[in-house]
């Protein structure tokens, strides 16, 4: 299982965004909104591989 790296109010905006770039993707009949995978995935999954390169974690922490 691979660590969360994405916090709510970005995971929310990544599902917003990216289900908006595929459904004009649909409205116009491009295939270039097939981009918008991308942000709804990492959204979804809770899981940023470039926010892994970058050392960046918008996850808040765990409190024991």
């Amino acid at each position: 299982m691979t660590t969360k790296n994405v916090g709510g109010i970005d995971r929310a905006a990544r599902i917003i965004v990216g289900v908006g770039i595929l459904g004009a993707g649909l409205y116009f009949g491009s295939w270039l909104g097939l981009i918008g995978l991308i942000p709804l995935g990492t959204g979804l999954f809770s899981f940023c591989g470039l926010y892994t390169l970058l050392g960046i974690n918008t996850c808040p922490l765990k409190t024991k």
